[in-house]
Formats: structure tokens, sequence, C-alpha cells
């Protein structure tokens, strides 16, 4: 069961690094937006790489750090029934979630996405938009990126749930455990 308590934490560190670095591109996207609006609109000059740029920069963020977004519980979920229930009754509700829905949606996504990835990474393939950023391939990528980091943190979440539901949450860190009601 240790292992599993050490996999959850792993786990966790990794989405948490991942999940805080890829935030700032928040930040890079807001300031590349008021740039281009800025050159648009005072100078009356505009670069398509950079439009192209802080719209990839944003689908990014988005995508890297999903695996954190459900690590810190951010995504929605039915609060109705979630939020009152007991840890044994989270424990069991995420157990059945991870593996009716979540694992099933990462293997499709990947499943699909990785043909639309690996196409675009043989192609070279570029912005459709002249004058655009290359290197289109590499955004695309993040697709992959995606469901490795939300498979992994459901996984993280199925060995939390088992180890609530065996008695063992005392091995799981503070920070990774069910909130207390």
């Amino acid at each position: 069961m240790k292992w599993l308590a050490l996999f959850v934490v792993a786990v966790g560190r990794l989405n948490g690094f991942v999940g805080r670095s890829l935030a700032w591109l928040a930040l890079a996207g807001v300031v590349l937006c008021f740039t281009v609006v800025v050159q648009r609109y005072v100078f009356a000059t505009t670069h398509l790489w950079m439009q192209d740029l802080y719209v990839w920069v944003n689908g990014a963020m988005f995508m890297g750090v999903a695996g954190y977004a459900l690590l810190t519980d951010a995504h929605v979920r039915v609060d109705i029934f979630y939020r009152p229930a007991s840890v044994r009754r989270k424990a069991l509700l995420d157990l059945i979630g991870v593996l009716l829905f979540l694992l099933p949606f990462c293997a499709v996504v990947w499943i699909w996405g990785s043909e639309y990835v690996f196409r675009s990474w043989a192609l070279r393939e570029a912005s459709a938009n002249p004058g655009g950023m290359p290197g289109l391939y590499i955004l695309k990528t993040f697709i992959l990126v995606f469901v490795f980091l939300v498979a992994l943190q459901g996984l993280s979440m199925l060995s939390r749930s088992i180890l609530v539901l065996s008695g063992r949450q005392d091995l799981i860190p503070e920070r990774f455990r069910y909130p207390q009601e």
C-alpha cells in the first residue's frame, strides 16, 4: 500500500509543478494579446505570427494545466452529491468516476488524437495563416500532454480511493488527502 501512496504523492508533485509553471503562460498570453492590440490600433500594423502565438500560448496553457486542475479539484462536478459525502463515499465516487468515465475518455482522446498529432509532426505543420507561426505540430502535441497528465492524475485519484477504502488514508500526506467534512 505504501507504493500507492508514493504514486499519489509523485503524480501530485508532477502535476503541481507543471500546473504552477504553465499557469504563467496566462500572463504571457495577456501581454501578447495586449501587444497585438496596441500594434494594430495605435501603430496600424500587425504581425500574424503574434496573433497565432497568443492563441497558441493560451491553448498550451489550458491543455497543460488540466491535470493540475484535477489535482486541486477545480474541474466541474455535481457537488450536490459529492460535497456533503463522507470521505469514504467520495473515494467510492472517484473510483467509479475514474474507471467508468475519466480513463475511457483519456483512452479515446489518446487513440484519436495521437494519429492527428503524429500526422502533424510528419508534415511539420505550420499555421494556415500567411505569415503565421511555424510549428503548429508542437501545439498539437499538447493534446497528448493533456491526456497523459489527466490520465496520470486519474490513476492517482484511483490509488487514493483504494487507500481510503482500505482504511490506509494515513499513508497519504495531508495535502493530497480528501478534505475532511
